[in-house]
């Protein structure tokens, strides 16, 4: 064979791919597998979540009755005007406020303290904790019907109340009760959640760790503020912003128990939005509405996890 032929042949075939291209085809490859992966998920939030939120925003902005036979007509800010100029309105956006505020509070503190009774593993714990969690599988709608016939004017309670010859208790029928019952409901209600979130946090803290605490001396207080607690904080955050932006929905329990009523007493900013967009197919206000509860929920957990942040930073900074 002589050298040009050699020659020749080295030229017509194929270079060997070098190391960069090889590279950059599994990094292509790597990427696309990771986004088949991802991609289901994010067409199911943007399709069930950023796609509602967009039309939502869309129709505040509009007159419109819902009717396909409408066109939406374009009337700026004048939905969220009409908001701020009603009473009625911003007395609901208080109230919810206050039961979302108050609320979460309560099922914090419950399902803490209930989680620190029940965080050793025994028979006793374990029946205890599925009692605790069981009033969360029941509709809240179930809840409310099941508490406005144990405490309405003609309850359980009340009936006894009688039949013992004491006088009834407005638990229902005065605005103020009324308010109080229902958060007690929702409280009672929604405490498993986070009971089980607790628990779970609980595990995570190192038994040596807590070991060492009392070998130096700490009481049960100084064990709690100065090793429980800070190992709970990212638990505690989620706990309290799930509990927090749920309670700011709170609309079938309301339904269900007191109706918005006594005097719209406990007519949350949910049950405006229902009541405002079927009945008086005014669609572009409830779109408003819905629009300043998503600005509330979203205000809620950036501040929370700022607070969270900052406790962090102060802790590493100690």
């Amino acid at each position: 064979m002589t050298t040009e032929t050699r020659t020749s042949r080295a030229e017509l075939s194929p270079k060997p791919p070098t190391k960069t291209k090889r590279s950059n085809k599994a990094k292509t490859r790597a990427v696309l597998t990771e986004f088949s992966m991802v991609a289901p998920a994010v067409l199911v939030y943007v399709g069930l979540l950023v796609v509602p939120v967009l039309f939502a925003f869309y129709y505040s902005l509009t007159d419109y009755n819902g009717f396909p036979s409408q066109t939406p007509k374009f009337v700026g800010f004048k939905n969220f005007e009409r908001i701020f100029e009603s009473a009625d309105v911003k007395g609901t956006m208080v109230l919810t406020g206050i039961v979302a505020a108050v609320g979460s509070l309560l099922v914090n503190f419950a399902a803490l303290g209930m989680a620190l009774l029940l965080q050793k593993t025994n028979r006793f714990n374990t029946f205890g904790r599925v009692v605790m969690f069981y009033p969360h599988v029941l509709s809240m709608l179930v809840v409310g019907f099941l508490w406005a016939a144990i405490l309405g004017p003609q309850g359980a309670v009340n009936t006894l109340r009688e039949v013992l010859g004491q006088g009834d208790l407005p638990f229902l029928s005065d605005p103020l009760w009324a308010l109080w019952t229902m958060v007690g409901v929702i409280v009672w209600a929604q405490f498993g959640v986070q009971l089980v979130l607790y628990l779970a946090g609980l595990q995570t803290i190192p038994a040596e760790l807590l070991e060492a605490a009392r070998i130096d001396g700490a009481n049960k207080w100084q064990l709690f503020r100065s090793v429980t607690w800070p190992a709970l904080g990212p638990t505690a955050t989620v706990a309290i912003i799930t509990s927090g932006i749920s309670l700011l929905k709170t609309y079938d329990v309301v339904v269900s128990l007191t109706g918005g009523g006594p005097a719209g007493s406990t007519k949350t900013l949910a049950y405006e939005i229902l009541s405002v967009s079927f009945p008086e197919r005014r669609i572009g206000l409830a779109s408003a509405e819905s629009v300043l509860l998503i600005i509330a929920a979203a205000i809620l957990a950036f501040t929370v996890l700022a607070l969270r942040k900052k406790a962090d930073e102060g802790a590493e900074s100690v």
